[in-house]
């Protein structure tokens, strides 16, 4: 029989205990979290860092905001599961409200994001099929360079990160890449056969790449042009991140489809979902797209429960507001340890001085300073504070910052 878990053993202990026992699919930072609560969170040695990553945005509203908790514990103790074979009461709700507040007409449930980007991606070639004429098997999609829309083996297909990439082909036909906020090179990639335009409306992965302005309006009205739908995956990018519900929003811009996840799971449970028009989600029929999990009693609690949230708008204000702070914050720090910085609401991609080391680097020092940030490539690394953030954690956190940069 296999022995109880030790619920005793340090950060060192559980670091090596999951060594022999975990695939080595990532690599952590060395912190080991036992405890957390709004921005907060705690080790198991009750050391606190304040969480500026969120969960990449799945952590939006924080750590168990009470809202989120409390739906979840009501939910558990009525109904938590009952597969899409049957109806169940709190699905309807979810559905009708986030299509609301996206602007949509129907809801397609699923789990995780990358389910959400495959649903999404079959949902287009099914539309250029059903309803554009395209010919069997030749639907093609248009996707930007230095993407990321997840790790499952079609989407790696039309990944330019190498990473992700070598080892596992052979690769899914029918994607074509392009330069991301190239407009040009865009227009002479869609032809007849083109089913859709994927692209983030932010590059969250690639470092927070924020597109030109235009940019977005212009791929909006070329899709339309061209009678192929867009497809915003926002992921990372939506639910308030970036002041608005929708990144889009920015510049006004009503994608065909929208995929959503992370946040939308209130950091309780995985939720995720691909919102669109009736015109090119009511393409799918029973028996041709599915999900056990997908729709979920507990998950359509905890997701009208986020929804709920956003419809004060009180956490997409916070993201603007606070977000002038994080800019001025950084401004401040270009040429003193940062060479640069991208930032749109809560959300920052921050290069540093690559003398100073690199982005793994720079986010292990400041782990030992009581900061919790990512890196992404090279001496990059991203903020991304939970939505509840106040205006001082969010300056004592710059202030470090700025301390391990030039100290």
């Amino acid at each position: 029989m296999t022995a109880p878990a030790r619920t005793d053993r340090g950060s060192e202990e559980l670091i090596r205990a999951e060594e022999p026992v975990l695939a080595h699919n990532y690599h952590p930072l060395p912190v080991v979290v036992a405890r957390a609560e709004g921005a907060w969170v705690e080790d198991v040695e009750g050391r606190r860092y304040l969480d500026m990553l969120a969960g990449y945005s799945a952590l939006n509203f924080g750590h168990r905001h009470p809202a989120l908790i409390e739906a979840a514990h009501r939910q558990l103790d009525r109904l938590t599961l009952t597969s899409r074979a049957f109806h169940n009461d709190r699905l309807a709700g979810f559905a009708e409200r986030l299509a609301a507040l996206t602007g949509t007409d129907m809801v397609l449930p699923m789990n995780t994001g990358a389910e959400a980007v495959e649903s999404g991606i079959k949902v287009a070639r099914k539309w250029a099929y059903d309803v554009k004429g395209v010919p069997a098997d030749r639907a093609t999609i248009v996707v930007a360079a230095d993407n990321f829309h997840g790790r499952t083996t079609t989407i790696v297909s039309f990944s330019t990160d190498e990473t992700a990439r070598s080892g596992f082909g052979p690769f899914t036909p029918g994607f074509r890449i392009v330069p991301y906020n190239d407009l040009a090179a865009l227009e002479a990639a869609v032809d007849e056969t083109t089913a859709a335009v994927l692209i983030e409306p932010i590059q969250g992965e690639a470092g927070v790449l924020i597109p030109d302005d235009g940019y977005l309006a212009g791929v909006r009205e070329l899709t339309r042009r061209k009678g192929c739908l867009f497809v915003a995956d926002e992921i990372q990018s939506g639910l308030g991140r970036t002041g608005h519900t929708l990144a889009v929003e920015h510049e006004s811009v009503v994608p065909d489809v929208v995929l959503l996840g992370k946040a939308l799971g209130g950091g309780i449970v995985p939720v995720s979902a691909v919102v669109g028009s009736r015109e090119v989600l009511g393409v799918l029929h029973p028996g041709e797209h599915g999900s056990t999990f997908g729709g979920n009693p507990l998950a359509a609690a905890v997701g009208t429960a986020v929804v709920e949230l956003l419809e004060t708008d009180e956490f997409q204000r916070r993201a603007a507001e606070l977000g002038a702070v994080l800019r001025e914050g950084l401004a401040a720090l270009v040429g003193r340890g940062v060479v640069g910085f991208r930032a749109r609401g809560l959300w920052a991609g921050v290069d540093v001085d690559p003398a100073l080391g690199s982005g793994r680097e720079i986010s292990e020092r400041l782990m030992r300073e009581g900061i919790l940030v990512k890196d992404t490539h090279g001496s990059t690394i991203r903020l991304a504070p939970p939505l509840t953030v106040t205006a001082e954690e969010l300056t004592g956190a710059l202030g470090t910052l700025e301390k391990v940069l030039t100290s």
